[in-house]
């Protein structure tokens, strides 16, 4: 059985909306629509950002050396000179 989908109303800055009414206009869909399509992109690069983060993270975990870390005074001498 299919579900309704939910209902959010929000206010947006009057450039945001400007945007969004001709981001509509260009695909040929509803303001609603467009708008719906962009937060559903927005949460896809978000999920897509933590795994590219994630496999970063395993890749430097992989090759650490403590050895050759720099302390934390070490960093910021480094980045303050």
């Amino acid at each position: 059985m299919p579900t309704e989908p939910f209902r959010i109303n929000i206010f947006v800055e009057p450039t945001v909306y400007e945007q969004i009414e001709l981001l509509a206009e260009r695909r040929g869909v509803s303001l609603s629509m467009a708008a719906r399509d962009l937060i559903t992109e927005a949460l896809v690069l978000d999920e897509d950002e933590d795994e590219a983060l994630a496999q970063l993270a395993d890749g430097r975990d992989a090759t650490f050396r403590a050895e050759a870390a720099l302390s934390h005074e070490e960093t910021w001498q480094r980045n303050t000179s």
